[in-house]
């Protein structure tokens, strides 16, 4: 039983009489509230996906269903991860819960090659055309952190050309269906997903998993890269790590002790330019006030002022917007903001400045 297919055929096999019920907490509640479901009737409870299901805002609805299991004898949660904070709200239910173990208590690594490569927040789609545009065969799935964010991410890769969909809680279940029959079929190479609207998609085709944002439930990233790897083959998997992403992967490679290998994306194997072009964006080596610091060398000591002057001129920019500046004799670094410092970059490579035409580099 679930939202989007008619609920007059589901109550009538209710009514029917039935030995299981499988449903959604909303469609099960409907039911009840119609009286096509007693309640009281079911001896166990089972919920599968119990991290996330308690997680993403379901447990109102999961306790409303509990709460009128009067006759219930059993509750069984099944997940790849009990984190504890799910483990706190399950006491609210059961008692005395007994925990079984498959096998370890670890989650189980894919045979999955981990890359990532580090990239503007501006120039994640630019990343993600290439490694794309490089995919010889096989599907892609592309996670995100957000349903806005697939959204964002599906309309500019549609622009571009690529054959790809979206799948997200927002979707009626017909719309997610048909997706998922098409992604399923072949028919649809590539689909842009959040975590829990991809949870047990199991498709032999997915040859690589791309992290558009790196996921702040570390568990996640792993249930990601398990989408790949699949009946024995080797997957890849590539994330992109723009300077908000950056604390999060060596926490991530520390915690399940993964080799994640630095790397810049490939280029499009046909040797075509790429689809999606990069854009000058400097944001990632910016401080908290937009700026950036520029080193350049020197042959002769001058002054922060002389500098100043030389930058105000040349770029014909607003003073306010150059910072600090300090020098010695083989070297000056200036502090300018990010709004101009690619103009900067630029005339340091093709102005004289002070005796001298050489290009500047950037001090992270």
């Amino acid at each position: 039983m679930y939202g989007g297919k008619d609920l007059e055929t589901q109550a009538k096999k209710l009514d029917g009489g039935v030995d299981i019920i499988v449903g959604t907490p909303g469609r099960v509640m409907d039911m009840s509230k119609r009286g096509h479901l007693d309640l009281n009737l079911p001896s166990v409870f089972c919920l599968d996906e119990a991290d996330r299901m308690l997680d993403m805002g379901f447990l109102p609805d999961i306790m409303w269903i509990l709460e009128r299991m009067e006759g219930r004898e059993q509750t069984f949660l099944f997940s790849a991860t009990f984190p504890q904070e799910i483990l706190d709200i399950t006491n609210q239910f059961i008692e005395d819960a007994e925990h079984i173990l498959t096998e370890e208590e670890q989650l189980e690594l894919p045979p999955v090659d981990l890359y990532s490569v580090r990239v503007s927040r501006m120039n994640k789609m630019w990343a993600l055309g290439r490694l794309l545009d490089a995919q010889d065969d096989g599907q892609t799935m592309i996670f995100c952190n957000t349903k806005r964010m697939v959204d964002l991410a599906v309309d500019r890769l549609k622009k571009f050309n690529f054959n790809v969909g979206a799948l997200h809680g927002d979707m009626s279940q017909n719309q997610r269906n048909d997706m998922l029959h098409r992604f399923k079929s072949g028919k649809l190479p590539i689909i842009v997903a959040t975590d829990v609207a991809a949870r047990g998609i199991d498709v032999d085709g997915v040859t690589l998993v791309v992290n558009y944002d790196l996921p702040s439930d570390f568990d996640s990233f792993i249930h990601r890269i398990g989408r790949t790897g699949r009946i024995g083959r080797n997957g890849v998997a590539w994330s992109l790590v723009s300077k908000d992403d950056a604390p999060l992967l060596p926490r991530i490679c520390a915690t399940y002790g993964l080799d994640v290998i630095e790397s810049t994306p490939p280029a499009s194997t046909s040797g075509e330019p790429d689809r999606i072009k990069k854009k000058e964006d400097y944001s990632e080596s910016a401080d908290v006030f937009g700026y950036i610091t520029l080193e350049r060398s020197l042959r002769e000591s001058i002054s922060g002022l002389d500098a100043e002057r030389w930058l105000t001129d040349t770029l014909k920019c607003d003073p306010l917007l150059i910072g600090d500046i300090t020098s010695t004799e083989e070297a000056i670094q200036m502090k300018i903001h990010s709004s101009i410092v690619g103009t900067a970059m630029k005339a340091f490579g093709t102005t004289e400045f002070f005796g001298s035409t050489e290009h500047a580099h950037i001090v992270e």
